[in-house]
């Protein structure tokens, strides 16, 4: 199938760009906001489209012209403040999921965070983050998408060990970018994570065996 990877640039992004580029079995698109970016992109087997989640839902509609999957990693980085999170982790990632609607593509893939689901989990110091992830997560619920929300732990840069915990009751914990991509790569068609949301972390089962027990 075609993915378009929205925020591509990003640490989780690029390592899915490049795994379902290895893989073979789709053909990769990558979203970016500044031309720079391409090159590196490219570089990694992707196909590159320019596109701005402070656009329009039309503007985004078109950049999605010919997907089958829509994946959204995107962020507005921990450099930023609570108004960019607002304008890209929750009205960006909604509007992307009213242009997939509006392009006809049902199939999304949306990164959240652990506990996004539980106000009593959110770290002060980061709440607008959360409040964000949570009403993102609530949009595509309500959504006519056949959605998966991946609720990862705490990222971590290391080289990932293939071995993974998902469930909706998981104990806290943290989970390399490079695992998470492979759950994202390996959830585009399983069906038992279609309209699921579940939490990630570090454990002790292979992506597929942990994605088939959900």
């Amino acid at each position: 199938m075609n993915v378009l990877v929205i925020g591509a640039n990003g640490q989780i992004g690029k390592h899915l760009v490049e795994q379902l580029a290895q893989e073979g079995k789709h053909q990769v698109t990558a979203m970016i906001r500044k031309p720079e970016q391409a090159d590196a992109l490219k570089e990694l087997g992707a196909q590159v489209i320019m596109g701005d989640l402070e656009g329009t839902v039309d503007e985004l509609a078109e950049a999605m012209k010919d997907q089958n999957a829509i994946v959204f990693t995107a962020g507005s980085g921990g450099s930023t403040g609570p108004d960019k999170t607002l304008l890209i982790d929750l009205d960006g990632a909604v509007k992307t999921m009213e242009a997939a609607e509006k392009q006809g593509i049902s199939r999304y893939i949306l990164v959240s965070a652990y506990g996004a689901d539980q106000r009593s989990k959110w770290p002060k110091e980061i709440k607008p983050y959360y409040v964000a992830k949570h009403f993102a997560d609530r949009a595509l619920f309500a959504s006519d998408l056949n959605y998966t929300i991946i609720r990862p732990g705490g990222l971590k840069n290391e080289p990932g060990t293939g071995k993974v915990a998902v469930g909706t009751e998981l104990k806290p914990g943290s989970i390399a970018r490079e695992d998470v991509a492979r759950v994202i790569a390996a959830s585009l068609q399983e069906e038992k994570t279609y309209r699921m949301a579940f939490d990630l972390v570090a454990g002790d089962h292979s992506v597929s065996n942990a994605l088939g027990k959900l």
